[in-house]
């Protein structure tokens, strides 16, 4: 460990972080477009190295996770920054419309913030996305929740230490934007060992602002990134990982930090703010699915947990299903055959094994579906587990690889279900950074308000109807992070939020919806949008067409990129 160029970075950040805080909000937009044209012109190259550290096949429609996932959601929080940014260089409050909010009969503020403009109306066709406020802001006094830093007469600037992520690859510089923009911090990114190839692309990608010293980028193990989190001129931290990372740098390492743990008594007393995980539900409400709706969810469902190979902290890991369900055992049939199917996978991210052998250790009807990919960890399915067994591993570890639980919750009707399943999720499984609902459009008609309320019930930081939790993070106008409250010797999915382009102050938390069912089939149905099968689906076939061609629209927007696109997407 070179601690000589530590110190050196860290110092000149030090240095510097007033000037970054204070700089007109012009010159820090015209440095995002910067930004914007600089990841456009490494996109390929990104891939290219992603790809091949995770093991993709050439030519695989799994490249488009890479894509989607990299310098697309870059690109994509580029260009929400720049229009709330351009909205502030104007004197502007950057708030939605009146007619974006409503309030909950409880008073709680809803603001629509997908689809921002026509462009998401067609990628997306019927998704939409609100953030619900915490308790107490109201639309009358919402333009005082918003774009805090903006609002300071004279920030000093702090430093910030960003430990990036090593499984999506926007999750270091997307937080590092989230620093210097949301907050006016100046950044030190200390790349992850395991994605550490892309450290030189985001040099690059950042390299106006490291020559202003307002950007590092550390790489090295633990012991740098332990080193940066203690370093004396280092006031602030995010971390993307695991609540024992967490509690790791919080209260320190081993049996003495566990120690300190339990009496309360930190040994960082920096303010921290965490995206951890945790143990993510899907639950599944009972209605009238016809075949495609079972062959469709199933998809739907197996690609919530084996996105990325499963190594999501947002992959859904206990599938929840009435127990009085009649489709039960047909969608389960039809789940096993969708997961036997896909081709076998890499198990790049380190560990993997070892997790699979504790995550199956204890159930003695763990399922095997398919065979293993390189690394020797197959897909794994465990129907079955008692709800009422808190304790087990599946509801309290989260498994980070390609291994999904499922239980059953009783229910005569699909509200008794969810309330239930609404129970279940809060008070049994570990984390809340996001839950899914699916829900067939009869049985929410049916339940009216009491499906809202049940998202108002639900305590986590990303609720997604009929879509995955996983397409929030991709939301940039959307928060990201955990439900708001979870203590420092008990932090869970963790604490504070990124992304949240529009600079929201308090969020609670992000709900998406999205249809029931694809285009051209909702049509039958009378929902009229033309969103296909997702291109996040990993059975979709041009997911990497899609993805590359959703980047290229992301750097540089224009009507001549939708033809292709659409016509890609609806060859999935």
């Amino acid at each position: 460990m070179d601690t000589t160029r530590i110190d050196r970075d860290v110092a000149t950040l030090d240095a510097r972080k007033g000037d970054w805080a204070r700089l007109p909000v012009a010159e820090k937009l015209e440095l995002l477009r910067t930004l914007r044209r600089r990841t456009a012109a490494v996109a390929d190259r990104w891939v290219a190295e992603a790809v091949r550290g995770k093991g993709i096949p050439e030519g695989s429609p799994w490249a488009g996770e890479e894509w989607m996932s990299g310098p697309y959601a870059l690109l994509y929080g580029i260009g929400a920054l720049e229009r709330t940014l351009e909205r502030l260089a104007r004197g502007e409050v950057p708030i939605p419309s009146p007619r974006a909010m409503r309030t909950r009969p409880d008073g709680q503020l809803v603001v629509e913030v997908y689809p921002a403009d026509g462009y998401d109306r067609v990628l997306l066709s019927g998704v939409r996305a609100e953030v619900w406020m915490q308790p107490g802001v109201t639309a009358a006094g919402l333009r005082d929740h918003v774009a805090a830093f903006y609002r300071e007469p004279a920030p000093a600037g702090r430093v910030a230490l960003v430990l990036g992520a090593g499984n999506i690859a926007s999750i270091g510089p997307m937080d590092t934007l989230h620093k210097l923009y949301a907050e006016g911090q100046v950044v030190v990114l200390k790349m992850n060992p395991v994605n550490a190839y892309l450290g030189p692309i985001l040099e690059e990608v950042f390299a106006p602002l490291v020559e202003r010293g307002w950007v590092r980028i550390a790489h090295g193990g633990a012991d740098v990134g332990a080193y940066l989190a203690d370093h004396p001129q280092v006031a602030e931290i995010h971390i993307t990982g695991s609540e024992k990372t967490y509690d790791a740098i919080r209260f320190g390492p081993g049996p003495e930090g566990a120690a300190r743990k339990r009496r309360g008594e930190p040994l960082n007393r920096r303010r921290i703010t965490a995206e951890l995980g945790g143990v993510g539900p899907t639950i599944v409400l009972p209605g009238p699915w016809s075949q495609a709706d079972l062959r469709f969810q199933a998809e739907h469902v197996a690609s919530q947990k084996l996105h990325n190979g499963g190594f999501n902290c947002i992959a859904a890991q206990v599938l929840v299903l009435p127990d009085t369900w009649p489709q039960k055992d047909e969608f389960l049939d039809v789940l096993r055959a969708t997961f036997s199917a896909l081709p076998p996978r890499r198990a790049y991210y380190p560990g993997a094994a070892e997790r699979h052998a504790r995550a199956v250790a204890a159930p003695p009807h763990a399922e095997l579906l398919g065979a293993p990919g390189e690394g020797g960890v197959p897909r794994t399915f465990i129907p079955g587990l008692d709800a009422s067994a808190r304790d087990l591993h599946a509801f309290n570890e989260e498994f980070f690889g390609a291994v999904l639980a499922q239980t059953t919750l009783p229910g005569d009707t699909p509200a008794a279900f969810l309330d239930e399943a609404v129970r279940f999720a809060n008070d049994t499984l570990r984390g809340s950074l996001g839950a899914n609902l699916v829900v067939h459009p009869s049985t929410a008609s049916a339940l009216g308000g009491r499906l809202d309320d049940a998202i108002a019930a639900l305590r986590y930081g990303s609720i997604s109807v009929n879509t995955w939790a996983g397409v929030t993070f991709l939301l940039p106008q959307a928060t990201w992070g955990a439900y708001p409250g979870h203590p420092d010797d008990d932090i869970q999915s963790g604490q504070g939020v990124v992304h949240n382009a529009l600079l929201f102050d308090r969020p609670q938390k992000t709900v998406v919806h999205a249809p029931f069912a694809p285009f051209p089939r909702s049509w039958l149905r009378g929902d009229f949008h033309l969103g296909p099968k997702p291109p996040w689906f990993t059975t979709h076939r041009r997911a990497d067409e899609v993805g590359r061609r959703l980047t290229r629209l992301a750097a540089r927007p224009g009507v001549r990129h939708l033809p292709g696109l659409v016509a890609a997407a609806l060859r999935g």
